[in-house]
């Protein structure tokens, strides 16, 4: 036992309404921990789902280990249990069904998957009542009547409700077990006809057992079968790219059959889409506001200068406590941008009410006085600013410290804003004075003595803003855009003396927009330009051709589009 669970309790099959996506074969076990304080030494959630994993290892019934809400949002939403689903997608199940066996036992070599299991999508067992209409006919029966006794006396009908109180009880009415628990016993179920007789089962209808899919799934279509992935000590992103190169290397696809893939994956990249578009919109955002502050262009571009500045200390905090980027993370640097920012804000007024006193009191300031009017301004602003950071790490300490419900999602948005504020604070109080000063110093007239310090300082702030938007970009641009390039070969064609490469995404183009590479070579793998390229799309159906013809551009190397 796990001194670590209070008690368990389960569920299976599912409720008979169209609200739960449960399927039939599911059963949910749902596990109530103790207190943390309770817990063994060094015990953390993740070692307790790894040591229930090892133990609860079934053939054909794979673990998946979910919050309770969480399971039922997923399966509403995209129809997947798991993390990732596969879904395999085609003519024939049968087919469909050996190629879900191939991936699953391919990806269940891969160290980062916690379970994988292909959904049989064949193999259930059906009674068939073929009806005999010529035999049906002579006894003066129809089709429906036939049916009705096979409805009601096997099937089981309601005939009526009881009602006590606020319950009701629907009553069943179908023949005793023993006349109806094998194919000899249906065969012997008497049919009543107009003139009165009873005439048996097996003379109106062929019955016999036969096999078939126990669920039809359909997706845009097509016939399906999913796949059930769930990952471990890895980002699903990663997880997804290292998959599609060992399905693409390891599982032939017959033609008109192609993968598509979905879950918290499909989240994931419409996700990461959105931040595309809402992290520049943000910074666009908040330089407007700056601007209007200010009415300054390059004042609004130095107070944006702290927003680097705070995501160095961001990606620090989230690299130490191996967080993956995820939309938690960035709503936490979309926050971060914000507090420092303001933090920048503070700063450009009290060095502009410096500077506005030094010309107030000077004729014409010199390098030496701008120095020390910054000096002063900068000093000024230790306070406010230890104030600010002090109050925010104190409200977001909590957070990162915080156990339950929401937790993993809290402590996600918290830790950027925590380094952030860390670092945005150093380089803040040091960099945007040296910043603000050199600005300043261009019309301020330098003595030689005096100009060698500003180039020094000059030199320091353009390596060290390189380094922040350089490292900073870069994170960001790599997180967001992930490796989605075109990479897994999706066929291979040879006219002539070319050979023409088509490279995609996955093995198989999927539904809506794809990303197409088509590299052209010699016989001995040189690129080779061949001028233009014409790419048709063929999926022709029986009595229904389908065509479509790509846009493709020249890309910069020679023989690639």
């Amino acid at each position: 036992g796990f001194p670590e669970v209070e008690h368990v309790y389960g569920k299976i099959g599912r409720a008979r309404t169209a609200t739960d996506p449960a399927p039939l074969s599911m059963t949910e076990t749902v596990v109530t921990f103790k207190p943390e304080d309770q817990w063994r030494p060094g015990m953390t959630f993740e070692k307790i789902k790894d040591e229930l994993n090892k133990l609860a290892r079934t053939p054909g019934a794979p673990a998946i280990w979910w919050m309770p809400i969480q399971t039922r949002i997923e399966m509403m939403a995209t129809g997947i249990r798991s993390e990732i689903g596969i879904k395999v997608m085609g003519p024939d199940l049968g087919v469909i069904q050996q190629v879900a066996e191939q991936i699953e036992g391919v990806l269940k070599n891969d160290p980062n998957t916690a379970t994988a299991f292909a959904e049989r999508v064949t193999g259930g067992y059906y009674v068939d009542f073929n009806i005999n209409r010529d035999e049906i006919a002579r006894y003066g029966l129809t089709v429906g009547d036939v049916q009705t006794i096979v409805e009601s006396a096997i099937g089981g009908k309601t005939i009526s409700w009881i009602v006590e109180g606020r319950e009701r009880y629907p009553v069943n009415v179908r023949y005793a077990r023993d006349h109806r628990e094998d194919l000899q016993a249906l065969r012997r179920v008497l049919v009543p006809t107009p003139t009165g007789a009873q005439v048996p089962m097996e003379q109106l209808a062929d019955i016999r057992l036969r096999t078939g899919p126990p669920a039809i799934r359909d997706e845009n279509g097509m016939l399906a079968g999913f796949v059930f992935v769930d990952t471990q000590n890895t980002d699903l992103g990663t997880y997804v790219n290292r998959a599609k190169k060992l399905i693409a290397d390891n599982v032939k696809l017959p033609p008109g059959y192609f993968l598509s893939w979905g879950g918290q994956y499909q989240y994931m990249l419409k996700a990461r889409e959105t931040l595309k578009l809402v992290i520049p919109l943000t910074l666009v955002i908040i330089f407007v506001l700056l601007y209007l502050n200010f009415n300054n262009v390059t004042e609004a571009l130095i107070v944006l200068l702290s927003i680097p500045f705070a995501l160095i200390g961001g990606i620090w905090l989230v690299w130490l406590l191996d967080y993956n980027f995820s939309v938690a993370v960035a709503v936490g640097f979309i926050a971060l941008a914000g507090v420092a920012a303001e933090t920048g804000v503070v700063m450009i007024v009290y060095l502009d009410e410096a500077w506005e006193q030094l010309r107030k009191t000077t004729a014409k300031p010199t390098l030496d006085g701008l120095y020390h009017a910054v000096k002063e301004g900068a000093v000024q602003r230790v306070r406010p600013v230890m104030m600010t950071v002090c109050s925010t790490i104190t409200g977001l300490l909590p957070i990162m410290w915080s156990h339950g419900a929401g937790a993993l999602t809290m402590k996600r948005i918290a830790a950027p804003m925590v380094g952030g504020m860390i670092s945005a604070t150093i380089l803040t109080l040091i960099l945007i004075p040296v910043i603000y000063f050199l600005w300043r110093s261009r019309g301020v007239e330098a003595t030689p003595t005096e100009a060698k310090p500003v180039r020094k300082l000059l030199l320091a702030s353009i390596i060290m803003g390189a380094l922040v938007l350089g490292g900073g970009g870069w994170w960001l641009w790599h997180s967001l855009s992930g490796s989605s390039q075109p990479a897994a070969v999706v066929t291979t064609q040879t006219v002539g003396p070319y050979q023409f490469k088509v490279l995609g995404e996955s093995t198989q183009l999927s539904i809506g927009d794809n990303a197409i590479r088509i590299e052209v070579t010699d016989a001995t793998g040189k690129p080779v330009d061949v001028g233009s390229v014409w790419l048709e799309l063929r999926l022709d159906m029986p009595g229904m051709p389908m065509q479509a013809t790509a846009q493709l551009e020249q890309g910069q190397s020679p023989g690639v589009f």
